[in-house]
């Protein structure tokens, strides 16, 4: 089965698959995972040892000086809409969760910059609950292996790979799709002409 295809071709390639995001804390790990949005992983890492070094606390957070915060994000982009999500994320989390990121999901949506795919991300990894979050990485991964629909929004294409994988491999599975996606899949110049799985993909013919 081609599912079991890739699975196997995905162990091959990345046997201990692990997320790229450094943090220490549970609101360290949603913070950064907000600050990704339209980033990179390696800008990210590269503010936020700034960020909780100089904001040891979620207090000295929600108080930080916004115009000090904004310089601090300005490398990974939309700089103030996400200095201010920081900073309500941090006096959310004090004043109301007792400094403690919530695993429900209705609670996790009313956090600002915190959507869907943030927070099967979040839960995912540091809770260890199963789920797929569809970043462009994995989007684009499922569209070309034919595991969803070039017009499928990333809602429908979560749905689709839920039930095309044993729950039991959503998380491994989602940090083995985005690693490919990032390093061999990628979205320009796609590393067609060593891969194991051309033969199933979508773009093999525009490039090789």
């Amino acid at each position: 089965m081609k599912t079991s295809r890739i699975i196997e071709y995905l162990n091959f390639l990345f046997p201990n698959p692990v997320c790229e995001l450094n943090f220490e804390k549970d609101y360290e790990f949603l913070i950064a995972i907000v600050l990704s949005a339209q980033s990179t992983d390696k800008r990210v890492n590269s503010v936020t040892p700034i960020i909780f070094n100089k904001y040891k606390t979620l207090e000295q957070l929600k108080k930080a000086d916004i115009e000090e915060l904004e310089n601090i994000i300005r490398p990974v982009g939309s700089f103030r809409k996400k200095a201010f999500f920081v900073k309500e994320i941090a006096r959310i989390l004090d004043e109301e969760f007792e400094g403690i990121v919530p695993t429900d999901r209705d609670k996790l949506l009313k956090f600002p910059g915190v959507g869907r795919k943030t927070i099967n991300v979040f839960l995912s990894e540091y809770y260890k609950i199963p789920a797929i979050a569809v970043d462009t990485h994995v989007e684009r991964v499922s569209k070309r292996l034919g595991l969803a629909k070039e017009n499928d929004d990333v809602l429908e294409v979560e749905k689709k790979l839920q039930k095309k994988f044993k729950k039991d491999l959503w998380s491994r599975l989602h940090l083995q799709m985005v690693l490919f996606g990032r390093y061999h899949c990628k979205a320009v110049k796609p590393e067609c002409f060593n891969c194991k799985l051309v033969d199933i993909c979508k773009e093999k013919r525009k490039n090789l």
